[in-house]
């Protein structure tokens, strides 16, 4: 049964979404349009994401630094690929201070034009070479339709950006950012299966030479965006004049690139794992990874029990995320429906009769009801959560997977191209032109996500113009 509140998915998916970033108290609409409040659950979920990503940029050389929100108009300008693409979501300000600005300022979609202008000033010669930077920001693009998480005006990111002296080294950036830091992430902390591969001409970042993304399925069988890293050639550096002197004397212009995730990846999470109860959260991104419930009717009850679950916490406490919940005002029900909806991974339960047996109730979030309860001796509880959160990680990646898996189709034709994008992912062969990709689109609604990395040996069909080719890509719809 869905918890009251919460809509069925198979009711109405999009309601579902948005009920659950309610009911899971999450986030909260603004008093501005297509901005959102991320409450202190939604900003916990926000930090564990921002730590491990973090640690595994740093772990790859790169530094933190923080550029200014504003950017000059003529700064975006200087890259014609980059303004053409951005100008229809981009807030201008046109004055400060109660007078009229001698140039407008463009409030950041991005950074690669500021962070150019600093790149130019800090590289001159190759032992700058390669300057490797990473930010933690808030951007702005003023998007039509807003959800909050997955596409709001504001929204908060990491973007990286680097500088190279050869075009191998920048490409060698480029996927190391996507394999080592993004797809890890995405699988072994989130959960979440994705495939790895670049995008098309059509569906590159404005003002790239090339794109490579990480895309992943949600449970409406939709594609969800997780991380996309840009190899931006010289384009930027041209744009810029971000030139370095080689080891013999000349002047090259540096290769950079740019890549990032935002806020949108807590859309991800609950649309990849959460249920008809509540949000589901995997336990390496759950805020409390342990709730204790004490449950008692009398106050000699209470006093025993409190005194029991006091030493869990303890005991927990020094390993797992853990919170005891011993409020007096609300039933041991009431509580196990809170955290339920709020997504935590485990749950611990301390009755009388557990007190006197010295044993616990454990209940894992990710199976409800009575199949995801059993009982277990306090002693050793430290090892047995342990092995049952590494459970619980290890069954919401395999279930994704599998999920993934059965709505992918390989398709032959345009017309089961159609019908498959309507549930899932189509892997189809591909020599389509952008003007065919348009077509596309405008017909079924499905985009090409990503060029998988991993091509089939054997030749066929594309799916639409006939011609022979070795190259598939995945159709499908996305948000």
């Amino acid at each position: 049964m869905p918890k009251e509140g919460i809509t069925p998915r198979s009711q109405d998916y999009s309601q579902w979404y948005l009920d659950i970033v309610e009911k899971a108290v999450l986030a909260d609409y603004s008093a501005v349009r297509g901005c959102m409040v991320i409450r202190p659950h939604g900003y916990a979920i926000w930090e564990l994401i921002e730590r491990e990503l973090d640690n595994r940029i740093k772990a790859t050389g790169h530094v933190n630094a923080y550029f200014p929100l504003f950017i000059p108009m003529s700064f975006l300008q200087k890259e014609a690929e980059h303004v053409e693409g951005f100008a229809p979501e981009v807030a201008v300000v046109t004055h400060g201070g109660g007078e009229q600005l001698a140039e407008p300022l463009v409030v950041r979609p991005t950074s690669e034009a500021i962070i150019g202008h600093s790149f130019a000033k800090w590289i001159k010669s190759w032992r700058d070479l390669p300057l490797l930077i990473n930010q933690w920001a808030n951007v702005v693009r003023w998007e039509m339709r807003t959800r909050p998480f997955l596409r709001t005006l504001e929204f908060l990111w990491q973007e990286g950006h680097t500088a190279h002296a050869t075009e191998a080294e920048a490409e060698e950036e480029t996927l190391r950012i996507l394999h080592e830091v993004y797809a890890d992430f995405a699988e072994n902390v989130m959960a979440i299966p994705v495939l790895r591969g670049r995008k098309t001409d059509k569906e590159k970042f404005a003002g790239a030479l090339r794109t490579y993304a990480i895309e992943a399925m949600m449970q409406d069988g939709r594609a969800l965006q997780a991380g996309t890293s840009h190899n931006l050639g010289q384009n930027f550096a041209r744009a810029f004049e971000i030139m370095y002197q080689t080891p013999d004397n000349r002047q090259e212009y540096v290769w950079t690139t740019s890549w990032g995730v935002s806020t949108r990846l807590i859309g991800a999470l609950i649309m990849a794992h959460s249920d008809d109860e509540g949000l589901v959260l995997p336990p390496k991104l759950a805020p409390v990874q342990v709730v204790i419930v004490p449950i008692y009717k009398s106050d000699a009850e209470r006093s025993a029990v409190l005194e029991c679950c006091h030493r869990l916490k303890a005991e927990l406490g020094g390993t797992f995320r853990t919170k005891l919940d011993d409020r007096d005002e609300v039933t041991p029900g009431f509580k196990f429906n809170e955290w339920e909806v709020r997504g935590v991974p485990v749950r611990v339960e301390v009755g009388p009769r557990d007190v006197q047996q010295a044993t616990v109730a454990l209940a894992r979030r990710d199976v409800p009801g009575r199949e995801g309860k059993r009982f277990v001796p306090q002693d050793g509880l430290v090892d047995e959560v342990r092995q049952l959160l590494d459970s619980i990680q290890q069954s919401l990646f395999e279930r994704a997977l599998r999920f993934r898996e059965e709505h992918t189709v390989q398709v032959s034709s345009f017309e089961e191209l159609k019908q498959a994008v309507e549930t899932g992912f189509a892997s189809a062969y591909w020599a389509g032109s952008t003007e065919d990709e348009d077509m596309v689109q405008a017909e079924t609604r499905a985009t090409i996500r990503v060029i998988p990395f991993e091509q089939p040996e054997k030749a066929g069909k594309c799916v639409l113009t006939g011609k022979e080719t070795t190259q598939q890509v995945i159709f499908a719809r996305a948000y």
